[in-house]
C-alpha cells in the first residue's frame, strides 16, 4: 500500500574539499539525527563526500560503487533512503559526477551527472565523462524518485524526461557557488526560478540540496529548499549547515496533477517528430 505521506530532509553541509573519511563523519552524523527526527528520504548536495571544486585531486578521492564507504553509509542509513554524492570511477581513469542511492546495507541505484558545465568558472567537462542514462528509482513503493544533478535541470529536455516516467519526487543534489557564473547572473535567484519552475509545471515535489561550503574563492551560498507538488517551498535553509525537513504527500501530487496535466498532454510524439525533422536539417 502506498504511503500518502512522505517525511523528507536535506543535509545542507559543507565538505572539506578532498578529505572523504571527514565528509564520511559529516554523512554519519546528518545520517542519525535524520533518523531521530524519522526522516525518510534524505538527500546530500552534489559530491557532498569530496567537496567541489577538485581537478587533480579526482584521481585520489574517486570510488566504484563496491568501494567499503558507500557500504558504511548504507549500513548508516537503515530503513532510511539516502543519496550523496561522490566520485565514481567505473573503469580504470573513467570518472563520473555521480550521485549514489544507498539504503539497508546496499547501493540502489546511482545516477551519473549528464550536463557537463564548461562556462564562467566551471570545467567540469575536463574532468568527467558524461551520464548516458537517466532511470528512475522506486526506492519506496509508490513513490518512484529522479535524481538530477545541478546543471542537469538547466537542460530543459532533462526535467521534460525525468518527468514522463511519472516520478513522485524529484531530487536535485546541486553544486552552487553565488559568483561561478558570472558576476551578472544570479544562481541563487536562478535556483528558485528553476525549482519553482519544474515543482509547479510538472506537479512534482522538489528536494534541492546546495552545498554551503568555502572553496578558495568561490562561496557556496546554501539556500537548500524543499518544494510541495505545487511549487510552494515548504522550508529553506540559510546559508550555514543545517538539517531540514518536511513532509510531501501523494494526495497533493494527484491533485495538482489534475489541475495542471502537463505530463498527461505533453505529446511526445509530436515532439518527437519535431526533434527529428531539426536533426535532419
Amino acid at each position: 500500500m502506498t504511503k500518502e505521506v512522505l517525511h523528507v530532509g536535506i543535509a545542507q553541509i559543507a565538505p572539506v574539499l578532498g578529505d572523504v573519511e571527514a565528509n564520511l563523519q559529516k554523512h554519519l552524523n546528518y545520517i542519525k539525527q535524520a533518523r531521530e527526527l524519522g526522516v525518510e528520504v534524505l538527500l546530500f548536495p552534489e559530491l557532498s563526500l569530496t567537496g567541489y571544486s577538485l581537478r587533480e585531486k579526482t584521481l585520489g578521492v574517486a570510488m566504484g560503487t563496491d568501494h567499503p564507504l558507500l557500504k558504511q553509509l548504507a549500513d548508516a542509513a537503515g530503513d532510511m533512503i539516502v543519496s550523496a554524492g561522490f566520485i565514481e570511477e567505473a573503469q580504470a581513469g573513467e570518472f563520473y559526477n555521480a550521485q549514489a542511492m544507498v539504503t539497508d546495507g546496499r547501493v540502489l541505484h546511482v545516477h551519473r551527472k549528464m550536463n557537463l558545465p564548461n562556462y564562467g568558472g566551471l570545467e567540469e567537462a575536463k574532468w568527467y565523462s558524461k551520464g548516458q542514462a537517466l532511470e528512475p528509482c522506486e526506492a519506496i513503493a509508490g513513490w518512484p524518485m529522479h535524481t538530477l544533478i545541478c546543471a542537469d535541470l538547466w537542460n530543459p529536455a532533462l526535467p521534460h524526461l525525468a518527468m514522463l516516467d511519472k516520478p513522485a519526487l524529484m531530487l536535485a543534489p546541486v553544486n552552487s557557488a553565488a559568483d561561478i557564473v558570472s558576476d551578472e547572473f544570479s544562481n541563487p535567484q536562478g535556483w528558485k526560478t528553476n525549482t519553482d519552475f519544474i515543482s509547479m509545471t510538472y506537479g512534482v515535489p522538489v528536494m534541492m540540496a546546495n552545498s554551503c561550503a568555502l572553496e578558495g574563492n568561490s562561496r557556496f551560498w546554501g539556500g537548500s529548499r524543499i518544494l510541495d507538488a505545487f511549487g510552494h517551498c515548504l522550508v529553506e535553509a540559510g546559508g550555514e549547515e543545517a538539517l531540514i525537513s518536511a513532509t510531501v504527500s501523494i494526495k497533493d501530487t494527484r491533485e495538482a496533477r489534475f489541475q495542471l496535466p502537463t505530463i498527461r498532454d505533453a505529446d511526445s510524439r509530436l515532439v518527437l517528430d519535431l526533434l527529428a525533422k531539426r536533426i535532419g536539417k
